[in-house]
C-alpha cells in the first residue's frame, strides 16, 4: 500500500462535515456522562501539524483526546478494518489510517509521517500501550522520531479518569468524571534542518515523559 493513499493523506469536504458532526455528538456525551473538563486548550495550534501525545489509561482516551481540538486528528487502526468497505469509509472520516498489525515499526512512522507532511495533526499515544495508575512509564520514543523528523511541535496532555470508565478487558462503561490538561507545545527541530541523532530524539523523549507526568499529575488532582 502507498505511502500517498487517499486512506492517509488528505481529506474531502464529506470528510470533513462527517468528522464535525460525529465530533460535536462524542464530545458532547463526554461531557454530559463524563463530565469531561479541559484545561489548556489555548496550547493547541490553530492550523498547520503538529504530534499530540497523551497521557493513555483506556480506549475511552481516544474520544476525550477529541476534546482537544475541532480539528479532524488522525490515528492509526488495524488495516483489517478496512476490508469493510462502509466501515473503513467511516473510520477514514472519522481520522483513523491503516497500519499493517505485526509489521515493522518503520512502515507505521513512514505512515504518520505522511499524515504529518499532509498538514494534519496526528494523535500518537508515546506509553505505546494502556497502563494504570499514577505514573508516566519511559516512553517510546516514535512520538519525538516522527517530530524531528517533520519539524512539527508536540502537544503533550495529561488524561485523568477514563481509566475507571473502561477498564482493561471490560466492555462495559461507568459514567466517571474525567479531566484532560493540556501542556505547552514542545519544539521539535533539528538546528540547520539536518538529520535528528538519536540522541536528539532520546532528549526530546525525556522532555515528554517529564511534562506528561506534570499534566497527569494535575489532571489528576482536578478530579480529586
Amino acid at each position: 500500500m502507498a505511502i500517498v493513499d487517499s486512506r492517509i493523506v488528505g481529506q474531502t469536504r464529506s470528510t470533513k462535515i462527517f468528522y464535525a458532526i460525529v465530533r460535536v455528538l462524542v464530545v458532547g456525551l463526554c461531557r454530559i456522562l463524563l463530565r469531561l473538563r479541559v484545561v489548556g486548550l489555548e496550547n493547541v495550534p490553530k492550523t498547520g501539524a503538529f504530534v499530540f501525545a497523551p497521557t493513555h489509561r483506556s480506549s475511552i482516551d481516544i474520544p476525550v483526546a477529541s476534546a482537544a481540538t475541532r480539528r479532524r486528528m488522525r490515528f492509526m487502526g488495524k488495516d483489517s478494518i478496512w476490508k469493510f468497505k462502509l466501515i473503513g469509509k467511516a473510520m477514514t472520516g472519522l481520522g483513523a489510517f491503516p497500519v499493517t498489525r505485526g509489521s515493522a515499526d518503520l512502515e507505521a512512522l513512514k505512515r504518520c509521517i505522511a499524515v504529518l507532511q499532509s498538514g494534519e495533526p496526528l494523535v500518537m499515544f508515546p506509553e505505546g500501550t494502556r497502563h494504570y495508575g499514577p505514573e508516566v512509564l519511559p516512553l517510546f520514543d516514535g512520538a519525538a522520531y516522527v517530530a524531528l523528523k517533520t519539524g512539527v511541535p508536540i502537544v503533550p496532555a495529561g488524561i485523568a479518569g477514563t481509566e475507571n470508565v473502561m477498564r482493561s478487558g471490560s466492555k462495559a462503561i461507568r459514567f466517571k468524571k474525567c479531566r484532560m490538561v493540556i501542556g505547552n507545545p514542545i519544539t521539535a527541530e533539528v538546528p540547520g534542518g539536518g538529520r535528528a541523532s538519536r540522541e536528539q530524539i532520546a532528549e526530546i523523549t525525556v522532555v515528554l515523559q517529564n511534562e506528561l507526568q506534570k499534566l497527569l499529575d494535575e489532571a489528576n488532582r482536578l478530579i480529586r
